[in-house]
């Protein structure tokens, strides 16, 4: 037991010793790794003494290099070695790139950049010998030594300028030709189409960018050019007469549009290579000259359209020439009309037509105001507007005739502006719909549409197809035109308002025709009716009246006017026949679209209304019946005779109007009940009647109402 607890208490001594011991290694260890730290600090600033010492011995070494090529550059320069004054030069500036900290910095530039002067300088006539003898080698030494001493931009400047002068004096040669104006641009084009070709192949082997180089040296030539194209321009212009200056305009574009193309082509199959920002600086240049032109389209648009139609003849001195000429006019007017879209879409690429809208509108009213001019001289030619109470009766259709022709020509006015309206629809949609983007919308702030980033970045554009003058140049009628192609998108071709008005003005053409048709068909009615207040007898019956006075109403005749009204009434059909027979759609169009005066009374039966000739006989008689009555109220007295006589006639007219299927009117139906009325009955009879009337006949027939 006593040494069980001698080895317990060695043990505890051990342990407690163990546990000194290694309280020691710590604070040794911890003392080890102060020390450490401290020396590693130490050494970090010797490594950065060491670095200073280093980067301060090569600044010397460097300005001890640059002293050095200071001093040999002169002798260099005398050996006129190109390769070998370059690559001191690069020495030289790697040297001073190390010393830009020192106080003479700026100095040692301005001395470099002198140096690569006098270099520049001195290779200055080999660079132009190799540029002009197209030297690959030549060309590709100078272009290893300039890029070398940071000059490509002037090197570049050489390489423009020996081709600029070249393709220039070409320019001012073809100016100085007896060639057109449009030979001269074609002649110029092609050749700087063929520039592009084989400057882009010799470029190639040269430069690093061959298709930036030699779209910049079109860009500068076109820019060089002297005298310049839209001074040119300006002068084929001012000497052009007005009828034909959009010609000469559209021919001297199409020039510039088929070098563009020629040039859209060759760029496309490498498109990703091209610098696109210089791309749309170079189709910029091409098309500029025509921007002042463009911008007014529609005011040159109108203009040539006018002039052009006033070119129409329409007036003759007999009205089957006048006839004949609106007929031939039709396809004339729309010959012009989709003329004028093609110019549009030549000159302007869709662009243009708010102004061709414009254009149109001003042709169809000057169309339509010189076709109712024409109306005019037909109805005085025909002596429709002189009625003559005195004139002999006598028939005559061949103004009637002619007024049917008139009518069909309107039918295909309006047919064929039906047509064209939806051609016009379609082919605008067609050509300029690509300027609108599925973003666009009609609410937005500024009426324009925003490409996504993502629809940018989807597909490299082209950028021949995305020359747009007119966004910069006229953002309101860009935002107009907008809206058009928005219209038309929504709404779709055939339903829009495009010539709204025209087709207005077609239509009240059409309805003057109408009643150029109907006054020539109710003139000799009304030449027989004008008669009726003036005629002898109504105030005294003549010789036998009072041996008359008590016959029946059926011993008396109809009068030589009524007679000749029925007859002519009766013929009428025979002569509205064509409405019925001919398989005309222009006609059957017309007189579907034209009204009719004095359309049927309220409450009537309308069968007519089916039928087109029925409709036209059922009008003249209701304007015969309504002036009979108006001519009979207007005759200042009646004896007993007469008023049975004028009885008489008018029952012949009721009769003629049952014969053809027609309902007399209610006001020659109270007339002739007035008439035949009893003085003892009269006020009876007129109790139901309109009082007008009633008073009206009571004091011809004298008698008191």
């Amino acid at each position: 037991m006593p040494r069980v607890l001698r080895e317990v208490e060695v043990l505890k001594q051990e342990a407690t010793f163990l546990k000194e011991q290694m309280i020691l290694v710590k604070e040794d260890i911890k003392k080890f790794e102060e020390d450490t730290a401290q020396s590693m600090q130490v050494l970090v600033e010797i490594d950065q003494v060491k670095s200073r010492m280093q980067l301060a011995a090569e600044s010397l070494q460097e300005a001890d290099k640059w002293s050095t090529l200071s001093a040999d550059i002169e002798e260099t320069l005398k050996t006129q070695d190109v390769s070998l004054i370059s690559a001191k030069l690069t020495s030289m500036q790697s040297s001073l790139a190390m010393l830009v900290d020192t106080p003479d910095y700026s100095e040692k530039c301005v001395h470099l950049e002198a140096l690569k002067n006098r270099l520049e300088a001195m290779a200055s006539p080999q660079i132009v010998a190799a540029f002009n003898s197209q030297s690959v080698d030549q060309a590709k030494m100078f272009v290893k030594v300039f890029t070398e001493i940071d000059r490509m931009p002037q090197l570049l400047a050489y390489y423009y300028k020996c081709h600029k002068v070249q393709l220039v004096a070409v320019w001012q040669e073809l100016c100085q030709s007896d060639l057109s104006l449009h030979r001269q641009l074609s002649e110029l084009y092609d050749t700087l189409l063929g520039t592009w070709h084989s400057q882009l192949q010799w470029a190639a082997q040269v430069f690093k960018n061959p298709h930036e180089v030699v779209t910049v040296l079109l860009i500068q030539t076109l820019g060089a050019l002297v005298p310049s194209i839209p001074a040119c321009l300006s002068t084929a212009m001012e000497r052009t007469g007005q009828e034909s200056k959009l010609a000469q305009l559209l021919e001297l574009h199409d020039a510039s549009v088929h070098f563009a193309k020629g040039l859209e082509v060759a760029m496309l199959p490498n498109l990703k290579e091209q610098n696109l920002v210089k791309v749309m600086e170079l189709v910029e240049v091409v098309y500029a000259p025509y921007k002042p032109y463009q911008l007014e389209y529609g005011d040159l648009e109108e203009e040539n359209l006018l002039i052009q139609i006033s070119a129409v003849p329409l007036e003759h001195w007999e009205v089957i020439d006048c006839v004949q000429e609106l007929n031939h006019s039709v396809n004339k007017l729309f010959i012009l009309a989709a003329g004028a879209i093609d110019n549009c879409l030549k000159l302007t690429d869709g662009l243009g037509v708010c102004g061709l809208l414009k254009a149109l509108k001003a042709l169809f009213s000057k169309y339509t105001s010189d076709f109712t001019n024409t109306l005019q001289s037909i109805r005085k030619k025909c002596k429709l507007d002189d009625v003559l109470a005195d004139s002999p009766f006598q028939e005559d259709w061949t103004a009637f005739q002619n007024s049917v022709r008139i009518i069909s020509i309107c039918g295909e006015l309006l047919h064929q502006c039906g047509d064209f309206e939806q051609q016009l629809a379609n082919r605008i949609l067609s050509a300029a719909g690509k300027y609108l983007s599925d973003s666009y919308s009609p609410c937005s702030f500024s009426g324009f549409q925003d490409t996504s980033s993502a629809e940018k970045k989807s597909s490299i554009k082209n950028p021949w197809q995305e020359y747009n003058y007119l966004l910069k140049e006229n953002p309101s009628e860009y935002a107009s035109l907008m809206e058009t192609l928005y219209t038309l998108k929504e709404k779709g071709t055939s339903n829009h308002n495009l010539l709204a008005s025209s087709r207005a003005a077609l239509s009240r053409l059409n309805q003057l025709c109408h009643q150029l048709a109907f006054d020539s068909v109710f003139l000799r009615i009304k030449q027989q009716l004008l008669q009726v207040p003036r005629m002898e007898g109504w105030s005294s019956g003549g010789v036998g009246e009072t041996l008359t006075d008590d016959l029946p109403n059926f011993s008396l005749t109809p009068l030589e006017y009524i007679s000749n009204i029925g007859q002519y009434i009766m013929s009428l059909p025979l002569h509205l026949e064509p409405f019925v027979t001919q398989e005309d759609s222009a006609l059957e169009l017309a007189l579907h679209a034209g009204k009719l005066p004095y359309p049927p009374e309220q409450g009537d039966e309308l069968p007519e209304l089916d039928n087109v000739a029925d409709y036209w006989l059922g009008s003249i008689a209701r304007a015969t019946m309504q002036t009979y009555c108006e001519v009979i109220l207007q005759i200042p007295q009646l004896s007993a005779h007469s008023t049975k006589q004028l009885a008489t006639d008018i029952d012949y007219l009721i009769n003629v109007m049952d014969a053809l299927g027609l309902q007399p009117s209610r006001a020659l139906q109270n007339i002739v009940t007035l008439l035949k009325a009893k003085p003892e009955e009269f006020r009876q009879a007129a109790k139901s009647l309109p009082r007008r009337m009633a008073a009206g006949i009571a004091a011809m027939r004298g008698l008191e109402c």
